[in-house]
Protein backbone atom coordinates (compact mmCIF):
# COMPACT_ATOMS: atom_id res chain seq x y z
CA UNK A 1 0.00 0.00 0.00
CA UNK A 2 1.69 3.38 -0.82
CA UNK A 3 2.05 6.00 1.55
CA UNK A 4 -0.52 8.51 -0.30
CA UNK A 5 -3.11 5.91 0.49
CA UNK A 6 -2.06 5.20 4.57
CA UNK A 7 -2.40 8.60 4.88
CA UNK A 8 -5.99 8.74 3.01
CA UNK A 9 -7.24 5.95 5.17
CA UNK A 10 -5.63 8.03 8.52
CA UNK A 11 -7.37 11.01 7.60
CA UNK A 12 -10.57 9.14 6.98
CA UNK A 13 -10.71 7.32 10.15
CA UNK A 14 -10.30 10.34 12.30
CA UNK A 15 -12.86 12.21 10.18
CA UNK A 16 -15.50 9.47 10.96
CA UNK A 17 -14.07 8.93 14.66
CA UNK A 18 -14.73 12.34 15.63
CA UNK A 19 -17.95 12.50 13.65
CA UNK A 20 -18.85 9.76 15.91
CA UNK A 21 -18.10 11.24 19.33
CA UNK A 22 -19.81 14.73 18.06
CA UNK A 23 -22.74 13.16 17.79
CA UNK A 24 -23.06 10.79 20.60
CA UNK A 25 -21.39 12.48 23.44
CA UNK A 26 -23.82 13.43 26.18
CA UNK A 27 -21.70 16.91 26.73
CA UNK A 28 -22.75 19.45 24.81
CA UNK A 29 -19.36 21.49 24.60
CA UNK A 30 -17.40 18.10 23.89
CA UNK A 31 -19.76 18.11 21.02
CA UNK A 32 -18.61 21.41 19.64
CA UNK A 33 -14.89 20.27 20.44
CA UNK A 34 -15.24 17.07 18.29
CA UNK A 35 -17.23 18.81 15.55
CA UNK A 36 -14.42 21.64 15.53
CA UNK A 37 -11.70 18.41 15.32
CA UNK A 38 -14.00 16.66 12.74
CA UNK A 39 -14.08 19.91 10.46
CA UNK A 40 -10.48 19.84 10.74
CA UNK A 41 -9.42 16.16 9.70
CA UNK A 42 -12.25 17.22 6.26
CA UNK A 43 -9.28 20.47 5.76
CA UNK A 44 -6.19 18.10 6.32
CA UNK A 45 -8.92 15.81 3.16
CA UNK A 46 -8.45 19.04 0.90
CA UNK A 47 -4.99 19.19 1.88
CA UNK A 48 -4.30 15.63 0.71
CA UNK A 49 -6.10 16.20 -2.10
CA UNK A 50 -4.39 19.27 -3.24
CA UNK A 51 -7.13 21.85 -3.46
CA UNK A 52 -5.41 24.08 -1.05
CA UNK A 53 -8.12 26.90 -1.60
CA UNK A 54 -11.11 25.12 -0.45
CA UNK A 55 -9.19 23.56 2.51
CA UNK A 56 -8.12 27.39 3.34
CA UNK A 57 -11.81 28.36 2.68
CA UNK A 58 -13.09 24.95 5.18
CA UNK A 59 -10.67 26.17 8.20
CA UNK A 60 -11.90 30.19 8.40
CA UNK A 61 -15.55 29.57 7.81
CA UNK A 62 -16.30 26.31 9.71
CA UNK A 63 -13.76 25.60 11.96
CA UNK A 64 -12.72 29.40 12.61
CA UNK A 65 -16.38 31.10 11.95
CA UNK A 66 -19.05 28.66 12.11
CA UNK A 67 -17.83 26.56 15.67
CA UNK A 68 -16.76 29.92 17.19
CA UNK A 69 -20.50 30.73 16.41
CA UNK A 70 -21.95 27.49 18.15
CA UNK A 71 -19.54 27.47 21.08
CA UNK A 72 -20.67 31.32 22.01
CA UNK A 73 -24.22 30.05 21.48
CA UNK A 74 -23.55 27.11 23.59
CA UNK A 75 -22.11 29.55 26.14
CA UNK A 76 -24.96 31.82 25.92
CA UNK A 77 -27.69 29.34 26.95
CA UNK A 78 -25.81 28.54 30.37
CA UNK A 79 -25.50 24.70 29.62
CA UNK A 80 -21.85 24.27 28.14
CA UNK A 81 -21.17 22.37 31.57
CA UNK A 82 -23.91 20.25 31.44
CA UNK A 83 -25.13 16.91 30.97
CA UNK A 84 -27.18 16.12 28.25
CA UNK A 85 -30.83 13.83 28.89
CA UNK A 86 -29.72 10.19 28.17
CA UNK A 87 -31.98 9.63 24.39
CA UNK A 88 -35.24 7.78 24.38
CA UNK A 89 -34.43 3.98 22.64
CA UNK A 90 -37.32 4.77 20.26
CA UNK A 91 -35.21 8.02 18.99
CA UNK A 92 -32.19 5.72 18.96
CA UNK A 93 -33.65 3.38 17.30
CA UNK A 94 -34.97 5.07 14.32
CA UNK A 95 -31.60 7.23 14.38
CA UNK A 96 -29.86 4.19 13.89
CA UNK A 97 -32.09 3.15 11.24
CA UNK A 98 -31.71 6.60 9.30
CA UNK A 99 -27.46 5.82 9.10
CA UNK A 100 -28.07 1.84 7.73
CA UNK A 101 -30.31 3.77 5.54
CA UNK A 102 -28.13 6.30 4.52
CA UNK A 103 -25.38 4.18 4.11
CA UNK A 104 -26.96 1.77 1.82
CA UNK A 105 -28.42 5.31 -0.23
CA UNK A 106 -24.72 5.89 -0.49
CA UNK A 107 -23.10 2.98 -1.33
CA UNK A 108 -25.94 2.28 -4.72
CA UNK A 109 -24.93 5.34 -5.86
CA UNK A 110 -21.68 4.47 -5.43
CA UNK A 111 -22.27 1.49 -6.71
CA UNK A 112 -23.39 2.42 -10.20
CA UNK A 113 -20.42 4.40 -11.12
CA UNK A 114 -17.43 2.94 -11.89
CA UNK A 115 -14.01 5.08 -10.40
CA UNK A 116 -11.30 4.10 -13.57
CA UNK A 117 -7.39 5.34 -12.62
CA UNK A 118 -6.80 8.46 -14.05
CA UNK A 119 -3.81 10.61 -14.71
CA UNK A 120 -3.12 12.93 -11.48
CA UNK A 121 -3.68 16.22 -13.14
CA UNK A 122 -3.27 19.86 -11.40
CA UNK A 123 -6.80 21.38 -9.79
CA UNK A 124 -7.32 24.25 -13.02
CA UNK A 125 -10.49 25.97 -11.46
CA UNK A 126 -9.09 29.59 -10.41
CA UNK A 127 -9.86 31.62 -6.85
CA UNK A 128 -11.72 34.18 -9.40
CA UNK A 129 -13.91 31.70 -10.69
CA UNK A 130 -14.72 30.01 -7.77
CA UNK A 131 -16.19 33.35 -6.12
CA UNK A 132 -17.87 34.64 -9.05
CA UNK A 133 -19.75 31.36 -9.79
CA UNK A 134 -20.77 31.54 -5.46
CA UNK A 135 -22.10 34.89 -5.94
CA UNK A 136 -23.07 34.74 -9.31
CA UNK A 137 -27.24 35.12 -10.43
CA UNK A 138 -27.33 32.84 -13.09
CA UNK A 139 -28.64 29.34 -13.42
CA UNK A 140 -25.40 27.61 -11.66
CA UNK A 141 -24.85 30.42 -9.54
CA UNK A 142 -25.06 30.06 -5.98
CA UNK A 143 -25.78 33.72 -4.17
CA UNK A 144 -29.34 31.85 -3.25
CA UNK A 145 -27.91 28.98 -0.80
CA UNK A 146 -25.04 31.83 -0.10
CA UNK A 147 -28.01 33.89 1.38
CA UNK A 148 -29.97 31.36 2.59
CA UNK A 149 -27.42 30.17 5.01
CA UNK A 150 -26.29 33.70 6.15
CA UNK A 151 -30.16 34.27 7.39
CA UNK A 152 -29.90 30.64 8.66
CA UNK A 153 -26.68 31.09 11.18
CA UNK A 154 -28.61 34.86 11.69
CA UNK A 155 -31.47 33.26 13.07
CA UNK A 156 -29.34 30.38 15.23
CA UNK A 157 -27.70 33.18 17.20
CA UNK A 158 -30.93 35.50 17.39
CA UNK A 159 -33.04 32.18 19.09
CA UNK A 160 -29.99 31.60 21.52
CA UNK A 161 -29.81 35.44 22.88
CA UNK A 162 -33.51 35.43 23.37
CA UNK A 163 -33.12 31.88 25.03
CA UNK A 164 -30.17 33.16 27.17
CA UNK A 165 -32.17 36.32 28.35
CA UNK A 166 -35.15 33.93 28.59
CA UNK A 167 -33.42 31.82 31.33
CA UNK A 168 -31.60 35.09 33.00
CA UNK A 169 -35.05 36.62 33.89
CA UNK A 170 -36.71 33.38 35.07
CA UNK A 171 -33.57 32.73 37.42
CA UNK A 172 -32.61 36.39 38.46
CA UNK A 173 -34.04 36.89 41.51
CA UNK A 174 -33.80 40.70 41.28
CA UNK A 175 -35.89 40.34 38.25
CA UNK A 176 -38.74 39.67 40.76
CA UNK A 177 -38.15 42.49 43.12
CA UNK A 178 -40.33 45.22 41.60
CA UNK A 179 -43.36 42.82 42.37
CA UNK A 180 -41.83 42.51 45.98
CA UNK A 181 -41.27 45.89 46.39
CA UNK A 182 -45.03 47.26 45.24
CA UNK A 183 -46.38 44.63 47.83
CA UNK A 184 -44.25 45.89 51.08
CA UNK A 185 -45.50 49.36 49.46
CA UNK A 186 -48.77 48.28 49.45
CA UNK A 187 -48.56 46.71 53.20
CA UNK A 188 -46.84 49.56 54.68
CA UNK A 189 -49.83 52.06 52.73
CA UNK A 190 -52.22 49.69 54.52
CA UNK A 191 -50.65 49.95 57.98
CA UNK A 192 -50.02 53.23 57.91
CA UNK A 193 -53.96 53.93 57.22
CA UNK A 194 -55.09 51.32 60.09
CA UNK A 195 -52.90 53.37 62.49
CA UNK A 196 -54.46 56.74 61.67
CA UNK A 197 -57.91 55.70 61.41
CA UNK A 198 -57.13 54.21 65.14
Amino acid sequence: MEAAAIIFYLISAFILGTGILAVTTRKIFRSAIWLLFSLVGIAAMYFWLQVEFIAAVQIIVYVGGIVVLIIFSIFLTQQSGKEMAKPVTRRSLFGALAVVFGLALIYSIIAQYGFAEQATRPFGVTVDAIGTQMLSTTDHGFILPFEVVSMLLLASMIGCIVIAMKNRNTNDPEQQGPAGAKLMIHADFTSTQTDKEA
